[in-house]
């Protein structure tokens, strides 16, 4: 049997996906799992276990910028998707994605799996269409694609799968010990949340920098996505930074760095804090795991919280309404785990 993988979106995204493919390999021990993802996100699968192969196919367009050449490149390779006759392909998106679910359809596939609302929209050449789910987490949805093959979603405790790059352990080892730092003696505080409600404010971070310090002898990365609110491609935080910078804290150490080495950073760390962001996802599947702080909804939370048994999260309508006594609550049995 063939089966392939198709996911569009974020890396964090592709992340809560991983729990699929473990899911399909103990199902089908003898199959070749396959992963087609864009060649923005599919290096965050590189070495898991379960996939036999991933694919990529280069995106027409980043940001407001046509990439030359794209569109044919996507052609080749769907006519090679074509000639390999696959068995089955799920989209793996946990709503209805018609991009995605015509990308499925091109590979001619004998089956093709995927959410669609309403579930008649594209036809008989999607096979088995399933409605959307209204709640639950968003790898429990992905998990529920599996239905029509006979697999029901079992209950999430671990974390999504991640394989840290060798490059990023490297390269975040060097960046530690120029900054005078040892592994597991530092909390890892992280802005990227994309609205102002899901952000801490500068008097928050100051304070729990602090209090890393004062409390538990610990250092802080202070870790922002560089660049440029405005930026179309991926709005950076250096002026919700700044003020922060600014105050100087004992025990801020600053991290104004590309992925690569801040991923290798948090599996260093005692733990990190993240606002909903995709390195909280990341962080997730590291050591020390992190607590999640949602500025939104319940609902919200409930479908994009981290995954595994180091991870907590809090919810509050502001992030900034969070009392320290709850954060540190809930960092307690994180900070704990490690510094002993």
């Amino acid at each position: 049997m063939k089966i392939l993988i198709l996911k569009r979106d974020k890396l964090g995204d592709l992340l809560l996906t991983t729990p699929v493919f473990a899911a399909l390999r103990r199902a089908y021990p003898g199959a070749r799992i396959d992963l087609l993802a864009s060649d923005y996100n599919a290096w965050v699968a590189e070495g898991n276990s379960h996939l036999d192969r991933i694919l990529s196919y280069r995106r027409v367009r980043i940001g407001k910028h046509f990439v030359p050449g794209a569109a044919w490149s996507q052609v080749r390779l769907f006519f090679a998707l074509r000639r390999d006759r696959y068995d089955i392909v799920i989209v793996a998106q946990g709503e209805d994605s018609p991009r995605a679910v015509q990308r499925a359809i091109w590979t001619g596939a004998r089956r093709v799996i995927s959410y669609a609302e309403p579930k008649t929209r594209y036809g008989r050449r999607l096979t088995d269409a399933l409605a959307p789910p209204l709640t639950g987490h968003e790898a429990q949805r992905l998990l529920g694609l599996l239905k029509p093959l006979g697999i029901e979603p079992g209950e999430l405790t671990e974390a999504p799968e991640f394989h840290l790059p060798r490059a990023a352990a490297e390269e975040a080892r060097v960046w530690l010990a120029q900054a005078g730092l040892a592994p597991n003696r530092y909390v890892v505080l992280g802005l990227g949340a994309r609205r102002a409600r899901k952000q801490p404010t500068t008097e928050q971070i100051v304070r729990w920098i602090t209090r890393l310090k004062d409390e538990w002898s610990l250092d802080t990365v202070f870790m922002w996505t560089p660049g440029d609110a405005g930026n179309p491609l991926y709005p950076g935080d250096d002026a919700i930074a700044q003020p922060v910078l600014a105050a100087r804290p004992r025990g801020l150490v600053p991290f104004r760095g590309p992925l690569i080495p801040a991923l290798g950073l948090l599996f260093s760390a005692q733990t990190s804090i993240f606002p909903d962001s995709g390195l909280m996802h990341f962080a997730s599947t590291s050591p020390g795991g992190v607590l999640g702080l949602f500025g939104d909804e319940p609902l919200f939370a409930e479908k994009w919280a981290p995954l595994g048994r180091r991870s907590r999260h809090l919810v509050a309508p502001l992030v900034s309404s969070l009392t320290d006594e709850a954060i540190f609550v809930a960092l307690g049995p994180l900070l704990q785990a490690r510094h002993d």
